[in-house]
């Protein structure tokens, strides 16, 4: 009684492999443990009764890879964070667009993301690369959706006063 669509894998794969990867890459520190670990994630969803109601497909999948990320982590008893080369290797997905300025730019964010707390980086990346609701980010992290609310607040405030203390920072806005 596993998930027998194809189609409905290979869209889900298409939609979700890359976030997932960043995601797990973040946790783990390593590429292709992270590779791994989404590779564990979809094999799971891929053995899942097809009755189960896929309304929280997303929550789930971000569950079942930070949990094992996480388990992979304490494994290797690594806690270094991913290097930005390293990260780069990861393809951004087609809507980003690929501008020179605008790339500079995220890696500055980046820069100072990964400056915060530990728990207000999962938050931000699950909301923004996971484009999860603070109640989806509140299961998977186990934190209420106050809790989860007051963290990304903080975490962007921080991001904000941080980039406009820098006198080369100019913002570049996407078209929409």
């Amino acid at each position: 009684m596993t998930i027998k669509d194809p189609d409905w894998i290979q869209s889900v794969l298409a939609r979700y492999e890359q976030p997932l990867i960043r995601y797990a890459a973040h946790i783990t520190g390593d590429l292709e443990r992270a590779r791994e670990v989404v590779q564990d994630t979809f094999l799971k969803l891929c053995r899942r009764k097809s009755s189960e109601k896929d309304n929280h497909l997303a929550p789930w999948l971000y569950t079942v890879c930070r949990n094992r990320a996480l388990d992979v982590r304490r494994k290797e008893k690594k806690m270094t964070g991913i290097d930005e080369a390293r990260l780069q290797d990861i393809p951004a997905p087609p809507e980003f667009p690929a501008a020179l300025e605008l790339r500079e730019q995220l890696t500055e964010v980046l820069d100072v993301l990964r400056t915060l707390p530990a728990n207000q980086q999962e938050v931000l990346r699950l909301k923004f690369l996971g484009d999860l609701s603070y109640r989806e980010i509140g299961r998977i992290a186990n934190l209420s959706v106050g809790n989860v609310g007051f963290l990304i607040h903080t975490g962007l405030k921080t991001i904000r006063e941080t980039i406009q203390t820098r006198p080369d920072f100019k913002v570049v806005r996407r078209e929409k």
